[in-house]
């Protein structure tokens, strides 16, 4: 796991080496000087050479003063390599999450991607900006006071040999019942992300329905949940602290007593004993840092693994087999096509699709609600990959064309409408980003953009807001139509994307389209008829199978579905 991480801190090596010498340097000098101190007390205080007590002063001053500036060193090339990781970690996630089919994303909750993107790195890269300090510190500082210590010492030293045992086995017993906790504590915040992205999504429908007070109790039980967790978390962790204070005491109560009884028979000076005592609370501290860092490092790990869930996430699209062609005049065929969410699924989604339309043609496809017509359109631009058939366009298999390319050729209006943050400008340039004025109010024109744009406080500068909530739901639809037809695609994918709009509204786009842009093959996917009855051929869709293909004379008058469909809108229309 940690290998897999510090393949992120490759372009701050440098920084990273910088650092370890600058802690390892800071740490030499910061050795050096208990035994300076020793010199003092056991020389130039023994014989009152205040010379020598200056002398050696001096030299004390100086290196904890190169310590400092080397300190100082440590932490600014700690917080660049840490920050760095973590920008390259969130630039890696960011980049594998474009390349995720829909399938993919299913496998992740969004908050849960929020999450990993944002709270997980921070844990990653704050344990590299606040924890490489005590890391290469800590060893050296505890191995090398140990050997001075033995050198001072030997009879003393021994009770390391008791202590650090001791300790080493309650830092375990710490981390072992912490490391679980932790996962469960980013569980928890999955799911407080979760429902703030709900309740700020759907703030709308909450107002509406009253139910804000319902919304407010949800957030408290799960905010609650991961208060309750964390404190579980951090009560466990916390105990570090007193176990490594006890030790750490009992230790230096041991060494007193033994040191005291040393001096009194002669077998130790003073200076020596407080020397000694010196290099025992720089181990005892290394001892405490190392403990430190164990804690910081098992959340790191806990956090980095749910990192690399995503890094390593097997990829369902792939264009091992695509070769440098594009999609030319929007012919697509299915044969036999299945599909299936997941792979363990009992039953299909799809069943046996086969069908042909020709470039130019316009396809209505209906059918009830939950019989995957959507579903049916997203095989096309490969959002997801069928489970088994094929899918041609222009007589080739759709894996045969770059994503790119294919994605280019075809453009596709889903039901959730999206705009983003920015100008009406900027959101139709996501169609085509150099598209000159001319092109945008064209393309404007065609999706009936032109009757309301000018209502616009600023027209096409005028800013949405997030999601483009100062516009209708109608007006929304015909700025994703108009944003998807500057593409100029082969062929236009309209799922039930003119349903916020009026009857008139949505002739007049169809009538523009089929005017305007006669040689784009078009499918369009509506649960009323009238937006479909036009269609060169409508397909009706049962359960995901096909029920029946024709064109709306030939269905109405053939078929009990079509007629049934298209007598309750009448009757609707009626009342």
């Amino acid at each position: 796991m940690l290998g897999k991480l510090f393949r992120y801190v490759e372009k701050y090596k440098k920084y990273m080496i910088l650092a370890i010498f600058c802690i390892v340097t800071e740490t030499i000098f910061e050795l050096i000087i208990p035994l300076i101190m020793a010199d003092i007390i056991d020389v130039g205080v023994a014989n009152a050479d205040r010379i020598y007590i200056l002398q050696k002063g001096i030299l004390m001053v100086i290196c904890a003063l190169i310590s400092l500036v080397l300190g100082t060193g440590s932490a600014k090339f700690s917080a660049i390599c840490g920050q760095g990781m973590g920008a390259e970690l969130r630039k890696a996630e960011y980049r594998k999450l474009q390349s995720f089919s829909f399938g993919n994303i299913d496998h992740f909750s969004t908050p849960s991607l929020v999450t990993r993107l944002t709270n997980d790195v921070t844990m990653v890269q704050n344990s590299i900006s606040t924890g490489l300090r005590p890391a290469c510190r800590a060893p050296i500082m505890m191995c090398t006071s140990l050997v001075v210590s033995f050198v001072m010492n030997a009879k003393l030293a021994i009770v390391f040999f008791i202590a650090v045992p001791i300790l080493g086995f309650l830092l375990f017993q710490i981390i072992s019942h912490v490391r679980p906790m932790y996962v469960k504590m980013q569980g928890a915040i999955d799911l407080v992300n979760r429902i703030i992205q709900e309740n700020l999504t759907a703030i709308r429908v909450v107002k509406s329905y009253v139910r804000g007070d319902y919304e407010v109790e949800k957030f408290k039980e799960v905010n609650d949940n991961l208060c309750t967790i964390s404190e579980r978390a951090f009560c466990i962790a916390v105990l570090n602290m007193p176990a490594m204070q006890f030790v750490m005491y009992v230790t230096i109560i041991c060494i007193l007593w033994l040191g005291g009884k040393l001096i009194f028979v002669g077998n130790m000076e003073v200076g020596k004993l407080i020397g000694f005592l010196s290099y025992v609370l720089q181990v005892l501290n290394s001892l405490m840092m190392i403990s430190n860092v164990f804690m910081m490092l098992t959340r790191a790990l806990t956090s980095g693994k749910r990192i690399m869930e995503v890094l390593e996430e097997e990829i369902e699209i792939t264009e091992e087999k695509a070769k440098d062609i594009s999609v030319k005049r929007g012919d697509i065929s299915f044969e036999h096509v299945y599909f299936k969410y997941k792979k363990e699924a009992k039953e299909y989604v799809l069943s046996d699709i086969s069908f042909e339309i020709k470039g130019g043609q316009t396809i209505g496809i209906i059918g009830e609600t939950g019989a995957a017509k959507s579903t049916l359109i997203q095989l096309i631009p490969r959002l997801y990959e069928a489970t088994k058939g094929e899918i041609r366009i222009d007589g080739r298999p759709v894996c045969e064309y770059p994503l790119d390319h294919l994605r280019d050729g075809i453009a596709v209006v889903l039901q959730k409408n999206t705009l983003f943050s920015g100008t009406v400008m900027e959101n139709l340039r996501w169609g085509k980003e150099d598209a000159s004025i001319e092109e945008i109010e064209e393309a404007c024109k065609i999706a009936c953009v032109d009757e309301f744009i000018d209502r616009l406080e600023k027209g096409y500068d005028t800013e949405l807001g997030q999601g483009g909530v100062n516009v209708s739901g109608g007006q929304k639809q015909r700025l994703c139509i108009a944003r998807a037809i500057l593409k100029k695609p082969k062929v236009l994918i309209l799922d039930d994307s003119t349903s916020a709009v009026d009857m008139d509204t949505e002739a007049k786009i169809r009538e523009r389209l089929e005017n305007s842009l006669p040689d784009m093959t078009k499918i369009i996917i509506a649960q009323r008829i009238s937006s479909v009855c036009h269609a060169d051929q409508i397909i009706i869709l049962e359960d995901g199978k096909i029920n029946a293909i024709g064109n709306h004379e030939m269905l109405l008058k053939e078929n009990k579905i079509y007629q049934e469909i298209y007598s309750s809108q009448q009757e609707g229309v009626g009342l």
